[in-house]
């Protein structure tokens, strides 16, 4: 935790801000109302659209594999971004005067272990397909168990990652090294989380780009030999999505990560501050893109998005009749069939889901 002992210990956030030079008012400014206020339903709608692909993925049994179950992770990922974005929406402009030193690593740690969760969640995906994809094959043979203990380290991870400026790498005792954009984070943790996160960028789109190489060229190879063409265009389709969602987080999160490597590098000709709020937005979008990847490339996910939306509704007609009044339709003559709300409304239909329309 942050040693009492350093000389800045009992200075206000704000000490920290006019330190650094990055400037933070009391009062309400017009950009703080577009930030709170477009900021709210924003990242409601990225709780609520990733709550439904977690619900989906839950519900269709076609969707009970490894490959689909570290996707429904990343929906946790982006759900858990959600969460710390809406903390951030309310704890920022003017309450940022207010926040103790530890409420301001909170919010800051939010970020970092989305950030981690959902980073360390695509090198696990990445595995995955490597294993499976090397051999034509379609799913993994992983267990259940080990997907729990993967999603369990990538969360664990996540959490550490999370902590460390709070339990000490910071600038607290070193006001010298504070940097602009984050004004309590020492520079050199911010050129570490920074380079680190770009590495593991560079390798998943390396080994996504060899894997789709292979892909592609076995399966030119064996589709005049094949009697299952279809399922190489299954491995095909899948790794498309996964292509665009490593897509859309690279996209959404490198620009926010070069400019905390400038900031870390002590660039004053950078104008860091001028574009941090534009690449923190655009981080925010990558939550909300994700539920759209799934929701366009997958003719399953929209159909159980479409059952879990009507769902409320079905539940309500199901017993009802024309006039409104509710009653129980009984048989005679036959066998009692099995009645189940579930089974009627989130029943997966008998085909396998390829995530491509």
């Amino acid at each position: 935790m942050l040693s009492n002992t350093c000389e800045a210990y009992n200075k206000s956030v704000l000490f920290f801000y006019n330190e650094t030079g990055k400037p933070i008012s009391s009062e309400w400014r017009s950009q703080d109302f577009v930030v709170v206020g477009l900021g709210i339903p924003i990242c409601i709608f990225i709780i609520l659209a990733n709550m439904m692909v977690i619900a989906a993925f839950i519900i269709n049994r076609h969707f009970h594999y490894p490959i689909y179950y570290l996707l429904g992770n990343m929906a946790a990922a982006d759900l858990f971004a959600g969460v710390s974005y809406l903390y951030l929406v309310f704890h920022t402009g003017p309450w940022t005067i207010k926040l103790t030193m530890n409420e301001w690593f909170i919010r800051g740690a939010l970020i970092n272990m989305s950030l981690t969760a959902s980073v360390v969640n695509l090198l696990a995906v990445a595995v995955e397909r490597h294993q499976t994809i090397f051999t034509m094959q379609l799913h993994s043979t992983m267990t259940k168990w080990r997907v729990v203990m993967l999603i369990v380290f990538i969360w664990l991870t996540a959490i550490v990652m999370g902590l460390v400026p709070i339990m000490g790498w910071n600038c607290v005792c070193d006001l010298s090294t504070c940097c602009s954009v984050a004004p309590l984070y020492s520079r050199s943790f911010l050129m570490f989380w920074a380079l680190l996160n770009l590495l593991a960028f560079f390798i998943m789109v390396a080994v996504y780009t060899r894997i789709f190489i292979y892909v592609r060229r076995r399966s030119q190879e064996m589709s005049p030999h094949t009697d299952q063409p279809s399922h190489n265009q299954t491995v095909i389709s899948l790794m498309k999505t996964m292509s665009m969602i490593l897509g859309a987080f690279v996209i959404c999160w490198t620009p926010g990560l070069v400019i905390l490597l400038l900031d870390g590098l002590s660039c004053s000709k950078c104008e860091v501050l001028k574009y941090e709020k534009y690449c923190l937005v655009l981080a925010e979008c990558n939550s909300l893109v994700n539920p759209i990847i799934y929701s366009f490339r997958d003719k399953d996910m929209r159909t159980t998005f479409k059952r879990i939306l009507c769902f409320p509704w079905r539940r309500m007609h199901q017993h009802e009749g024309p006039s409104g009044i509710r009653f129980e339709s009984v048989k005679t003559g036959a066998p009692p069939e099995k009645s189940s709300i579930f089974s009627s409304s989130f029943e997966p239909d008998a085909r396998q889901s390829i995530l491509s329309v």
